[in-house]
Formats: structure tokens, C-alpha cells, sequence
């Protein structure tokens, strides 16, 4: 059956308040997201955390008369500075075949692929990642991730040891091990993404060369490589640490950063960095740097 989907804007405080208001006024499903670039890091058990804007989104079944709703959204003491909203449309669709179909073999650099499992191997002769979509972060199709991708295939790394801060998939760790790596480290605050990593790994051929670990657990070490495709603000917030792991002459590579941050970024790792010229995809920058100590 086809749905309306309705979509209202509010505060960390209000959101869920709003939540309940949709689902008292007949919503099926309501659902939350960052309208802004405010990463959530992992909360206490048992707690939800709401981005400081959250957008809300109600679904309704498409013939539903939404004006009561929107009548007592605005009767809210959450919108007493006026309602703005916006409703879409929602056909009926098979929904995992259109999620399938909108996957597709991707090819990053010269000799690297990301492939899922329900699509034949465009070149079997190249260095290929099988992974599926799935709830951690990282297939390759968002511009952030492509970025430190295409750069990976452009590196030899040969006996190398490589750090992907913010692991999500594993699909950094997991290229750079196909790639010649000798050893890969996934870190991630979310336990599923650990379990994520590891699954894509072993599906891979690498599970042997690929530890995963929590922030409390992180080994000390120098690497190689160290990979950092998260958010520009934990980028610099956490920016000792990250630093901590490249080794002398080491390479650092941080992604997830809007044009307008990189100069913020940037400012929080020097000047015991030197970077080459940003590289860009859509509104995201990748950053490359070499670490300063001999």
C-alpha cells in the first residue's frame, strides 16, 4: 500500500515528545535522524540520545488525513514559534528488491573493487572486497569513503601495518589487508561494527591479519597507516589519540570532513603534520598527512 510521510524538525529535548505525538495521532512507524552534523557516540546502556536538531518523521498510511495532525503539532508547546513541515509521498514498492537493485559492483583506483554478494564479479582477476550493505557504516557509495578507497589503491603497502579508526564495515582495514597489508587494527566505539568487521573479514580471507577492539581496549603501537573516515568533530576532539598511533614518517588519512572543516581539522593535528593538497568528492574532503618525527 502506498504511505505519506510527514516530517517535522526538533530539539534534542523534544524530539521524542514528538515522537509520541505521531503515534498517538495514528503514525505506523516514526523515525529519527541528524538534521545537522552532530555525530552520537556510543550512549550509556539503556539511555536514548538525540541529536542536538533532530528531524522526525512520521509515516501515515496515504490516506490518512493528515490536517488533525498537523493541527495538534501546532497546538504543541514544542512549536510555539510556528510549524514547519514537509510531507512525501511513498509508493508501495518491493522494498528489498529496489534496496538490491540499487547495489552495484563499484570499482575505486586501478585495481580495486567492492562487490556485493548477489552481483557477479566484473573482474575476477582484480582485487576484490565482498561486502553487502548492511547497519555498519562503509560500502564504498558514500564520497567519504571512496576517497580513502581510491587512495588505498594508490599506496604499496607491502608488510604494512594500518590503524582504521572508526572502523564501521571494516571495509578500510579489509582493502588495505587485500591490498598487501601485513596486519590491520579496526577500532569503533559500537560493538556491531566490531562484529560487522569481523564477519566481512572472514567472508574475505583476511580474519587471520585483522584485529578488532572498543576504545578501552585499543592496543598502543605504531602504524603504518592510520585511516580516520568518521566526523570532523571527533577528528579533532580525539586528535592526540589518532595522532598517538602513526608511527615516525607514518601517513595519516582522515575523511567524513565538509569543505568548510578542513582548515579546523587540519589546525588540530599540526604541525606535527605535514599535509599534501586536500582532496575533494561532492562537498567532502579527504585529508593526507605525514607524520613530522623521524
Amino acid at each position: 500500500m502506498p504511505w505519506i510521510q510527514l516530517t517535522v524538525a526538533g530539539s534534542e529535548q523534544a524530539a521524542p515528545h514528538i515522537g509520541e505525538l505521531l503515534e498517538e495521532q495514528g503514525a505506523v512507524a516514526v523515525t529519527f535522524r541528524d538534521a545537522q552534523d552532530n555525530p552520537i557516540f556510543e550512549p550509556p546502556r539503556g539511555e536514548a540520545v538525540y541529536w542536538h536538531e533532530t528531524l522526525i518523521t512520521g509515516l501515515f498510511d496515504a490516506e490518512a488525513d493528515l490536517k488533525p495532525v498537523i493541527a495538534a503539532l501546532q497546538a504543541s508547546p514544542h512549536f510555539s514559534d510556528g510549524l514547519d513541515y514537509k510531507t512525501d509521498g511513498l509508493e508501495d514498492k518491493d522494498w528489498e528488491r529496489e534496496w538490491m537493485d540499487n547495489f552495484h559492483p563499484i570499482r575505486f583506483g586501478e585495481r580495486l573493487w567492492v562487490c556485493p554478494s548477489w552481483r557477479e564479479i566484473p573482474d575476477p582477476e582484480a582485487v576484490n572486497i565482498l561486502l553487502d550493505p548492511g547497519m555498519a557504516f562503509g560500502t564504498g557509495t558514500h564520497p567519504t569513503t571512496a576517497l580513502c578507497l581510491t587512495w588505498l589503491d594508490g599506496q604499496d603497502l607491502t608488510g604494512k601495518t594500518v590503524v582504521d579508526f572508526g572502523c564501521g564495515s571494516g571495509i578500510l582495514a579489509i582493502a588495505a589487508l587485500l591490498l598487501g597489508a601485513e596486519r590491520a587494527i579496526g577500532i569503533d566505539i559500537d560493538q556491531q561494527a566490531l562484529i560487522a568487521s569481523r564477519d566481512n573479514a572472514e567472508r574475505n580471507g583476511v580474519a587471520d591479519r585483522l584485529e578488532v577492539y572498543l576504545p578501552s581496549q585499543q592496543p598502543e603501537l605504531p602504524a603504518d597507516i592510520v585511516l580516520a573516515n568518521v566526523l570532523a568533530g571527533p577528528l579533532q576532539d580525539l586528535s592526540s589519540v589518532i595522532s598517538a598511533y602513526v608511527g615516525p614518517q607514518g601517513d595519516l588519512v582522515m575523511s567524513g570532513i565538509l569543505e568548510r572543516q578542513v582548515s579546523a581539522v587540519q589546525a588540530a593535528y599540526a604541525p606535527s603534520f605535514t599535509f599534501s593538497p586536500t582532496q575533494m568528492s561532492a562537498e567532502w574532503a579527504m585529508l593526507h598527512a605525514r607524520h613530522n618525527n623521524a
